[in-house]
């Protein structure tokens, strides 16, 4: 949009302040998935974007860092309702944890600029502090709980793990950066012929929980998959 664009750009009426907060959010949010290198992003270039100057930003956003985290807020937010739905209803904890990731894997091929957003890492510290990330340690937290609950219901006593709340936070760990890796991989190179999403997050899970790939199988295909 050009300068004579954004001037011309209708104000929104006295009370309506929130009207261009949203657009500003959206805009950061948009450049944020599009852009080569999001961390180039300015002020300036989400003013642009929305038709406004660059001071109207800051009735809403003090500086650029608290635009981006209010954008990764709510990325965070929408991720985890995603998982959250998608284990509504879900019998058992295995079917709990392959609700909740697959629902993550399809969040993040179905929505790459976001998903990148997230994960993709390259944003300064200076501007997005790791604290700004805290949402997203509760979806690690989440799926830690799962997997511990979907370990500890093998229905053997051999199987019945006892493990240290250290033990089941490493083993969470590890399999969300199994799945970040699949999700990143499956993104970059989409052109590749990839097996079917559905049997490699199935197969990934049944290394993490030790149980049948052809159980875990059905219960990924018949799991809530929210839109």
């Amino acid at each position: 949009m050009s300068s004579k664009e954004a001037a011309r750009r209708r104000r929104n009426p006295r009370g309506q302040g929130q009207v261009l907060k949203a657009e500003l959010v959206e805009a950061a949010a948009r450049l944020l998935a599009t852009l080569e290198r999001p961390e180039t992003l300015t002020l300036r270039q989400v003013a642009r974007e929305v038709g406004v100057a660059p001071a109207s930003i800051y009735g809403h956003f003090p500086d650029l860092g608290a635009l981006v985290q209010h954008v990764l807020r709510l990325r965070y937010d929408e991720l985890a309702a995603v998982m959250r739905t998608a284990a509504d209803g879900a019998e058992g904890p295995l079917a709990d944890l392959v609700a909740r990731c697959a629902a993550y894997v399809h969040w993040g091929v179905d929505h790459p600029g976001p998903y990148r957003t997230l994960f993709g890492g390259g944003m300064p510290a200076e501007l997005v502090p790791t604290n700004a990330h805290g949402a997203g340690e509760e979806l690690l937290g989440s799926v830690v709980a799962s997997l511990a609950g979907a370990r500890q219901d093998q229905g053997r006593p051999e199987h019945q793990d006892r493990r240290s709340p250290e033990q089941d936070w490493q083993a969470g760990l590890l399999l969300w950066t199994a799945l970040h890796g699949l999700v990143a991989l499956y993104n970059a190179h989409g052109n590749m012929p990839w097996p079917d999403l559905t049997d490699l997050i199935a197969q990934t899970l049944a290394l993490h929980t030790g149980r049948p790939v052809d159980e875990i199988v059905e219960l990924a295909r018949t799991a809530n998959r929210p839109t």
